[in-house]
């Protein structure tokens, strides 16, 4: 069963430094601390820098002593993350995991995975071919989809607020559905629609 006490505090933990470290973890409902969506901050001096990604967060129920299920919400441009399904490669997330590890270690160790990709052991063989190939269009094509799909103006969101609440949906659900997906409109629509 997942420690929720545990969970509480780490999102306290995670959130009490925001402003320095750009990390944030947030339920994705206030009934649910086993669904939460994290936010990491792209690092700076890679093609990631001025995004912002969001990352799906499940907990098994053996969490913390099985590792956190994680898997991108924003598309990202990088060998170790799938284009499509954004699931990420890495070894923390899998055979690696430690309890004394928490979420916060773990969104750390994707953020330092976009510093650091590892084309040897990729998860998008695509992109680790491009990577090890073509690494001036890798970085181009990484820049581009962080500018696509990472950095949301706020006047962007409000016009899709607009949009959306325009279609009959409750402005407060509308907000909470473009959070969870990280700003992407269609998908927004998707989850409001199956709600």
């Amino acid at each position: 069963m997942v420690d929720f006490a545990r969970v509480q505090k780490e999102l306290q933990e995670c959130n009490r430094d925001f402003e320095v470290s750009g990390i944030k973890v947030i339920p994705t409902s206030e009934a649910n601390l086993a669904h939460l969506l994290g936010t990491i901050p792209g690092p700076s001096a890679t093609p990631y820098e001025g995004g912002t990604f969001n990352i799906d967060i499940t907990l098994p129920h053996g969490y913390p002593f099985e590792p956190p299920k994680m898997q991108f919400a924003t598309k990202v441009w990088h060998p170790n993350i799938s284009s499509q399904s954004g699931a990420i490669c890495l070894d923390i997330l899998k055979d690696q995991w430690s309890p004394a590890l928490t979420l916060k270690t773990a969104l750390l160790s994707v953020q330092a995975l976009l510093s650091a990709p590892q084309p040897d052991d990729p998860q998008d063989a695509v992109v680790a071919q491009q990577y090890l190939r073509d690494y001036q269009t890798f970085v181009s094509t990484a820049r581009y989809w962080t500018e696509s799909f990472a950095m949301v103006s706020s006047l962007g969101v409000e016009e899709k607020v607009q949009k959306l609440v325009e279609m009959g949906f409750p402005e407060a659900s509308v907000r909470n559905a473009l959070e969870s997906v990280g700003g992407d409109e269609n998908l927004a629509l998707e989850k409001l629609c199956s709600c």
